[in-house]
C-alpha cells in the first residue's frame, strides 16, 4: 500500500482540547481547528476533515494520503481505561514490572508514591522455563505448563495476554512458542510479546513496554478500524498512514501491532514541524515551543532535526518528573512536557501560592470564557482579561468567548484569594505559567548538555504565540520564529514526515574482544527487517536512506550513551573505530573522555529507515489571500514587559507581505491564533511567510 504522490495531503492532529487539520494542494495549505470530540475522537477527526475538505474546494477521491496522530493510547493509560491484560512471565520475576529501579523521583520523600503497573498482581503469573543472557536454554518450556495457567487466565478475564520471558533480547524461542500455543487456545485474544516490542536487555523496561503494548492495543485497533471505515465510508481511497513518537509515518497494520509507538504521536509531529522551520531558514540552533490547550511541549533542534532517546514515561506520579511514570523503551524524539497549556487551570496551593495546572479544563468544560459550564480560572481566561485574545475571533470564530466568564473566574479563584486585582492576577497566571515552561526548558537544555539562551525560538500551537515573547525574555532568548499556520503546527508537522522505522537489538560487545561478524549479520537483519515495514508503506520505487547508531559506554559504567555509526560493513580493525567514536561523543556531553583508561562496549545496535521526507511547501503558499493591510486597529493589552496596559496595534496576519515589520507592541492575528509582539520586540515578515521577533535590547548575534 504505497503512498499517491498526487493529489491533497491531509494532516489530522488530535489533541487534548482541539483537533486540527491541515491540507496540502496544489502548492496551498488550507487549515482547520474545532474542539475535540473527547467521548469519540473519530467525530472532531471528520468534522475537521470536512470543513478543511470545503475550504480547498476538494473531495475525498481527490485525496492522496491522510496523515493521523492521536493522544488515544497516551489517555488510555493515563485514565486506565485499556483492555484488562494477563502477563505470564519467567517463574520467580512475577513482580519485576511492580518492584522496578531503585530511580526516585523525590530522593528524600519517605512515604514516596510509585506508580501503579498497569498489570496488578493478581494479573500476573509465571512459568518455569529460564535462558541465560546468550540465549541458551536452561529450563525447557513445557506446553503443560500453559495448559495448567489457562484457568487462572480465564478467570481473570483475560482480552489481551502479554508475555515476557528473561533474556528473550537474545533468544525470543520461548516467548513465541508461548504466543502461537496461546494464540490457537484463546483465539480472541490480543497476544503481545516483548521480543517482538522491545527486543532489549534490561527486563523491567521490557516488561513494561510490552505490558503498556498490550494494555492499549485492542482500543487502538478497534478505534483505527473504525476510523478507516468511516473515511472509506465517506469516499476516502487514499491510504491512512500514523505518526510515530520516534517522528516517522507507518501503516495502519503495524500501529496496530505496535500502538505503544503513537504515545507521543501529536508531539512528535510539532518537532518534525520545528525542524522543517529551522531548515529552510538555516536555524542550526533551535528550540521549538509548542503550547496547546493542554499541555506545552519543548524539544531542542540541532542542525534542522530534533533530538531524539530510547526511554519515554508516561502517566507519571509526580508529573514532569524523571522515574516516577511507568518507563516505555520506545523510540522517541525527546522533548520536555509541562501542564501548561490554554486549559491549564489556576489554583492557590496550601501555602497560599499562585500555581498552574498540571490540571486542565480541557474541551469539555473548558475555560470559564467558553461558557461550557467551567467554572475555575485558565491561562486562555488570563488572557482574554489582559486582552490578547479577540473574543469574537477565538479559533477563527468558532467559539465566542465571554469577557465575564473569564473575569469572574479569575476574580473568584485568584484575585479575592491573594487580594489582587483583576489584571494584576491574570498577569500572575501568566507570568507562573510561562516560568514553569522556562524552568523545564533550561533542565531540559541542561540535562542534555547545551544551552537554551543561545537558541532561536520556534513556536506554534494555538497558545505558544501568545506567550513566545514572555518566555524568551525569561530564557534570555534573542530571536522567535513563528511559523505560517503556527496554530496547527502538529498536524503541518505530519506532512513533512518520512515513512521511518527503527529498529534495535541488543548485542553486547566489548572493543577489546570485537567480534566483527556477528554484529554484521545483526545489522544486516534489522536493516531487512525496518526495510520491510518502511517498503509496505512507501512503495518499492522511493529511496530509502539508512541510519545506524550503537548505545555505547565505558566498562564499569551503567548507562549508554548514543553514537552515530558509519556506513559499511565492520573489520576486526573497526575497534579502534568504535572507540574513537565513543571517545569524542562522550567528550561532546560531559566535556572530556575517559577512553585512555577504560575499553569501550556496545550494549545494543539500532537500524533506522526511512523514505525520501516529503518535500517542503513552496515559500509563501497559504490558504489565505493576501491583500494590502488596512489601516490597524487598536486595543488596550496588559504589557507583562512594562506591567502596564498600553494600546497595541492589532495586524491580521494574510494583509502583511514578506519585508512588512511590525513594531511592538502589536498584535498579529489568524483564524488559529495570535502572535503577541511585546513592548520590546519588533516583528519582521520573512520570505516564506513566517514572523520573525527580536528583541531590541537583545538583537541577534552574527
Amino acid at each position: 500500500m504505497s503512498e499517491a504522490r498526487t493529489g491533497a495531503r491531509i494532516g489530522i492532529d488530535v489533541g487534548g482540547t482541539f483537533t486540527d487539520v491541515a491540507l496540502e494542494v496544489g502548492g496551498r495549505r488550507f487549515t482547520s481547528k474545532v474542539l475535540t470530540t473527547t467521548d469519540d475522537p473519530a467525530v472532531a477527526c471528520m468534522q475537521a476533515l470536512e470543513e478543511g475538505l470545503s475550504r480547498a474546494g476538494v473531495g475525498p477521491r481527490d485525496v492522496g494520503v491522510i496523515i493521523h496522530g492521536t493522544t488515544l493510547a497516551t489517555n488510555a493509560i493515563l485514565e486506565r481505561k485499556g483492555a484488562t491484560t494477563s502477563l505470564v512471565t519467567t517463574e520467580g520475576f512475577r513482580d519485576t514490572i511492580e518492584m522496578g529501579t531503585e530511580g526516585r523521583p523525590e530522593q528524600y520523600e519517605i512515604n514516596i508514591v510509585k506508580p501503579r503497573p498497569l498489570v496488578p498482581r493478581r494479573r500476573r503469573f509465571t512459568v518455569p522455563e529460564r535462558l541465560n543472557s546468550r540465549g541458551e536454554v536452561l529450563i525447557p518450556l513445557d506446553e503443560a505448563k500453559l495448559d495448567a495457567l489457562l484457568p487462572s487466565l480465564d478467570a481473570a478475564g483475560t482480552e489481551s495476554l502479554t508475555v515476557g520471558f528473561l533474556h528473550s533480547y537474545a533468544n525470543p524461542a520461548h516467548e513465541h512458542l508461548a504466543r502461537d500455543w496461546f494464540a490457537r487456545h484463546r483465539p480472541a485474544w490480543s497476544i503481545t510479546v516483548s521480543s517482538d516490542v522491545s527486543p532489549e536487555f534490561r527486563e523491567f523496561e521490557r516488561f513494561s513496554t510490552a505490558c503498556a503494548n498490550a494494555y492499549v492495543r485492542p482500543l487502538i485497533e478497534r478505534y483505527l478500524d473504525r476510523f478507516d471505515a468511516a473515511l472509506r465510508e465517506r469516499g476516502f481511497r487514499c491510504p491512512l498512514l500514523l505518526m510515530l513518537s520516534s517522528g516517522g509515518l507507518t501503516t495502519v497494520e503495524t500501529a496496530k501491532r505496535f500502538p505503544v509507538r503513537l504515545m507521543e504521536s501529536g508531539p512528535a509531529g510539532g518537532a518534525i514541524f520545528a525542524g522543517a522551520i529551522a531548515r529552510s531558514n538555516r536555524l542550526d540552533k533551535a528550540m521549538s515551543f509548542d503550547m496547546g490547550g493542554t499541555t506545552a511541549k519543548i524539544c531542542l533542534v540541532d542542525g534542522g532535526s530534533a533530538q531524539t532517546s530510547r526511554r519515554f514515561e508516561v502517566a507519571r506520579v509526580y508529573r514532569f518528573r524523571k522515574d516516577s511514570g511507568i518507563p516505555l523503551r520506545i523510540p522517541v524524539i525527546d522533548m520536555v512536557e509541562i501542564g501548561a497549556g490554554g486549559g491549564s487551570i489556576a489554583w492557590i496551593d496550601a501555602l497560599g501560592r499562585l500555581s498552574v495546572g498540571p490540571e486542565s479544563a480541557g474541551a469539555q468544560p473548558g475555560p470559564a470564557c467558553y461558557g461550557f459550564g467551567g467554572r475555575e480560572a485558565t491561562v486562555t481566561d488570563a488572557n482574554v482579561v489582559m486582552g490578547r485574545i479577540a473574543p469574537e475571533h477565538f479559533a477563527g470564530g468558532k467559539v465566542a468567548l465571554d469577557p465575564a466568564r473569564a473575569e469572574d473566574a479569575l476574580l473568584e479563584g485568584i484575585g479575592d484569594a491573594m487580594s489582587l486585582s483583576l489584571d494584576a492576577a491574570a498577569f500572575g497566571v501568566t507570568e507562573v505559567v510561562c516560568e514553569n515552561m522556562a524552568s523545564a526548558a533550561r533542565v531540559h537544555a541542561i540535562e542534555s548538555g547545551k544551552n537554551a539562551d543561545d537558541r532561536t525560538l520556534i513556536a506554534f500551537g494555538g497558545a505558544a504565540p501568545l506567550h513566545a515573547c514572555q518566555l524568551a525574555d525569561k530564557l534570555g532568548i534573542r530571536r522567535i520564529v513563528i511559523p505560517r499556520d503556527a496554530g496547527v503546527g502538529s498536524a503541518v508537522g505530519f506532512l513533512r514526515a518520512p515513512i521511518a522505522y527503527e529498529v534495535v537489538r541488543t548485542l553486547y560487545q566489548c572493543t577489546n574482544d570485537f567480534d566483527p561478524g556477528v554484529v554484521n549479520r545483526v545489522y544486516e537483519e534489522m536493516e531487512d527487517e525496518a526495510t520491510r515495514y518502511v517498503r509496505f508503506g512507501a512503495g518499492n520505487e522511493a529511496r530509502i536512506e539508512v541510519r545506524r547508531q550503537a548505545y555505547m559506554r565505558y566498562q564499569g559504567q551503567g548507562h549508554e550513551i548514543v553514537v552515530d555509526i558509519p556506513p559499511g560493513r565492520f573489520a576486526r580493525d573497526s575497534a579502534g573505530i568504535l572507540q574513537d567514536l565513543l571517545n569524542r561523543a562522550y567528550r561532546r556531553a560531559f566535556g572530556r573522555d575517559i577512553g585512555a583508561i577504560a575499553d569501550a562496549e556496545i550494549v545494543a545496535w539500532s537500524t533506522t529507515v526511512r523514505a525520501d521526507p516529503h518535500p517542503e511547501l513552496p515559500a509563501g503558499a497559504s490558504g489565505a489571500g493576501e491583500s494590502p493591510e488596512p489601516a490597524p486597529e487598536e486595543r488596550s493589552i496588559f504589557d507583562p514587559a512594562s506591567r502596564s496596559a498600553l494600546s497595541f496595534r492589532i495586524h491580521r496576519r494574510d494583509s502583511l507581505s514578506p519585508g512588512h515589520r511590525v513594531d511592538g507592541p502589536a498584535v498579529i492575528t489568524e483564524d488559529e491564533t495570535a502572535t503577541v509582539v511585546a513592548s520590546q520586540f519588533d516583528a519582521l515578515i520573512l520570505a516564506g511567510g513566517e514572523i520573525e521577533l527580536t528583541s531590541r535590547s537583545r538583537r541577534p548575534r552574527d
